[in-house]
């Protein structure tokens, strides 16, 4: 496991005071990963970037490396929770205020961070919505469009909140819920999704959603079919059942007291 040395990152959205890193899992994206790196530190100079080579057999960890990421090289695939667990331990380590999630095929854009990062300022985990009425042309079909509205119900309900877009992997994470997920950010399937959000809620985290679009993958074919679709929805529903009826026994400090600590959140 390696990385870059320099852990100087600030701000990065002048609405936000902090230090920003943008974490990116990545397993065997060695075609797409360097354009999203030097997308990114285009559209957030000031921020830093972590690429966490989730078990790459390919080039994925040299050609982030080349682009300016720091790279943390995982032995084995871990699957995207491993990875972003991995991402949060860095952040909370190195004294970061806000991790985000991107992508490494290069369907997030970077210029739509800042909207995550301000919503920061009310809510500790902001989710990139891809159904949030902001004309995004993202759409998805049969089994798998049952599995994500059901899901936005029920973990709508589970936050007290309005939630469309609740399996979204574009989603910022602030300073109260960086310990929370660096110890207990789940590695199953849709664990990162589904489950996460649930444990930030039981932990007293307050959940909230920004609008979002989805762009064609830089490299590789996305994996659809009606086959893929049916387990989709089957994994979807025994993982939110899963969630619910685990028992969390966690917590994260109030608001008021993350808030003050130097370099945290102020609009």
């Amino acid at each position: 496991m390696s990385s870059n040395s320099s852990t100087s990152g600030s701000a990065g959205d002048d609405s936000f005071r902090g230090r920003v890193l943008i974490v990116v899992p990545a397993w065997n994206e060695e075609a797409a990963v360097g354009g999203t790196v030097r997308e990114i530190l285009s559209a957030l100079p000031s921020a830093d970037v972590l690429v966490v080579s989730d078990g790459s057999t390919d080039d994925t960890a040299r050609a982030a490396k080349l682009a300016g990421a720091r790279v943390l090289e995982l032995p084995y695939n871990l699957g995207v929770g491993g990875a972003m667990r991995a991402g949060f331990r860095y952040a909370v380590r190195y004294g970061y205020d806000a991790a985000v999630q991107v992508d490494a095929d290069g369907q997030h854009d970077p210029s739509e961070v800042p909207a995550l990062l301000a919503g920061l300022g009310t809510a500790d985990v902001v989710i990139g919505a891809r159904f949030a009425g902001n004309g995004s042309n993202y759409q998805v079909r049969g089994p798998r469009k049952w599995a994500m509205t059901v899901l936005a119900k029920a973990l709508s309900k589970v936050a007290r909140t309005k939630l469309t877009d609740t399996t979204s992997g574009f989603k910022a994470t602030g300073r109260r819920a960086l310990p929370l997920f660096a110890e207990y950010y789940p590695v199953e399937y849709l664990g990162d999704t589904i489950e996460s959000l649930v444990i930030a809620v039981r932990a007293g985290c307050v959940i909230r959603q920004v609008p979002a679009n989805m762009r064609p993958r830089r490299a590789g074919t996305p994996s659809h079919s009606p086959i893929k679709a049916a387990v989709y929805l089957f994994r979807a529903g025994f993982a939110l059942l899963l969630a619910l009826i685990r028992k969390w026994d966690v917590s994260v400090k109030p608001r008021a007291e993350a808030d003050v600590v130097e370099g945290s959140v102020a609009l």
